[in-house]
């Protein structure tokens, strides 16, 4: 867990991605000669068949989706097998991160033991699948894994090509550039011929290409199939800037040796709303996985939370019994009419989700969610009451 008298806030990152302003660390202006730039400015991959080669497995692999499950049958297979298997980054602080113990924890983790909580009543029913940029997409399509939660950018080539479907933004983020201060730079606009590090297979590459591009910038791009791995040629040199989302670079700039020797750029160059995501064809599966963040939602912005929720239950089942009280909270908690059995799940799974894992704004603030383990501010992830995006639909 972070040492919170070591914590650096970062400087100039937009908050509407969830990063405070105040203080933070300034970067002096490009000393004279500047950055290198690159003899032959424009697209350059770390190997000539970087820019074909992408395409082809693309096409290759994702092409033709596999057969699409039927209605209800990945719900009756996690019942049959009696828990959910989950697949999660290799570790990501405020999202998926496994301890010393083997214990998991992270915003996406905590979805996932909501799920768990909704179909078992048990929110510690769920094995955790650590997995890979490249092999995400088929590990879900092959059954491997039930749910994705890894905090994976919802877009129209993914959502329509890849046989898997997202159920409802988690994060919204964007990505953003980390340099190291001894760079000299304050602007993106100063990085014309840049060697770039960055994870493959991800909209990462494709939104810092286009970047560059469409300013003008030559760049040299260098990528790596685990963030881990595109992290550490960053801090050993081999990369001038290493570009991810705002909160994937917040939470590996606090495992650098000197963190505060690295700064985000003040540019947000994409939009990156990261949901969980499942197979195709499976529409009772996609609302489960759906209405478990609704569910949340929802909670928060009725003043439910884990350490209320069974005394506010107490109360609303009085009040129901003579037609009274809160007609919101009593549909939510299942004591009126009985919205589980839609989901084909029990009458009270939302009061399980909220008993056991809490509201969004709990997991969000939680020792190692985004706002606990990274001290990010809530920004554009706050209810829509607050200015945020978060909208929990109605539950009615």
């Amino acid at each position: 867990m972070r040492d919170p008298n070591n914590f650096i806030p970062f400087s100039g990152v937009a908050s509407r991605v969830g990063f405070g302003s105040g203080p933070g660390h300034v970067a002096p202006r490009l000393p004279e000669g500047g950055l290198r730039r690159a003899q032959n400015p424009g697209f350059k991959m770390k190997s000539l068949l970087g820019c074909a080669l992408p395409a082809l497995v693309f096409g290759l692999a994702f092409g033709a989706p596999e057969a699409r499950a039927a209605s209800g049958d990945t719900l009756r297979e996690v019942k049959a097998r009696g828990e959910l298997v989950c697949g999660v980054t290799q570790g990501l602080d405020g999202f998926s991160l496994a301890g010393s113990d083997g214990s998991y924890a992270g915003l996406d983790v905590d979805y996932c033991r909501a799920v768990a909580a909704a179909v078992f009543g048990d929110a510690a029913k769920v094995r955790f699948r650590p997995l890979s940029s490249k092999e995400r997409f088929e590990a879900l399509k092959s059954g491997e894994v039930d749910v994705l939660a890894r905090v994976t950018t919802w877009s129209m080539s993914r959502d329509t090509q890849l046989g898997v479907i997202f159920a409802a933004t988690n994060y919204y983020d964007g990505q953003a550039l980390l340099v190291p201060t001894s760079l000299g730079v304050s602007s993106a606009a100063e990085l014309d011929g840049a060697r770039l590090c960055t994870n493959t297979g991800t909209t990462t590459e494709l939104n810092i290409t286009d970047y560059f591009r469409r300013n003008g910038l030559g760049f040299e791009l260098i990528a790596f199939e685990k963030s881990d791995e595109a992290a550490s040629a960053y801090e050993a040199g081999r990369c001038d800037v290493y570009t991810s989302d705002a909160s994937g670079l917040a939470a590996m700039r606090l495992r650098f040796a000197n963190p505060a020797e690295h700064v985000l750029l003040p540019e947000i160059i994409s939009k990156e709303p990261l949901a969980p995501a499942v197979r195709q064809g499976d529409e009772q599966w996609l609302n489960v996985a759906r209405w478990t963040h609704f569910a949340q939602l929802n909670a928060e912005e009725l003043g439910i939370s884990s350490e209320n929720v069974d005394q506010i239950r107490e109360e609303q089942t009085a009040l129901a019994a003579r037609s009274q009280g809160n007609q919101e909270i009593q549909r939510l908690l299942g004591l009126g009419d009985d919205f589980g059995a839609s989901l084909g799940l029990p009458k009270d799974w939302a009061y399980q989700i909220v008993r056991q894992v809490g509201n969004y704004g709990e997991i969000f603030d939680a020792p190692h969610g985004p706002g606990g383990a990274l001290g990010l501010a809530r920004g554009l992830n706050a209810l829509w009451t607050e200015g945020g995006l978060q909208y929990g639909i109605p539950v009615r």
